[in-house]
């Protein structure tokens, strides 16, 4: 099996990565959002465009 990281193999310890950085970035992933589960519900749809269409509006703002 290898990492799903870097495609290394595998270290029993840190299974199914290959080592703790590893390990660290698959976690960052999923704490920042980097991974997702597809929906087909029409209000997450709704709901992303609403966070987009604002995160837009504020980046003007940001450079100031």
């Amino acid at each position: 099996m290898a990492c799903p990281i870097c495609n290394k193999a595998t270290v029993q310890a840190y299974r199914p990565f290959c080592s703790k950085r590893c390990a660290d970035i698959d976690l960052g992933r999923w704490l920042g959002g980097g991974y997702a589960v597809p929906s087909r519900d029409p209000e997450d749809a709704e709901r992303a465009i609403e966070e987009a269409t604002r995160a837009a509006e504020e980046l003007p703002s940001r450079k100031h």
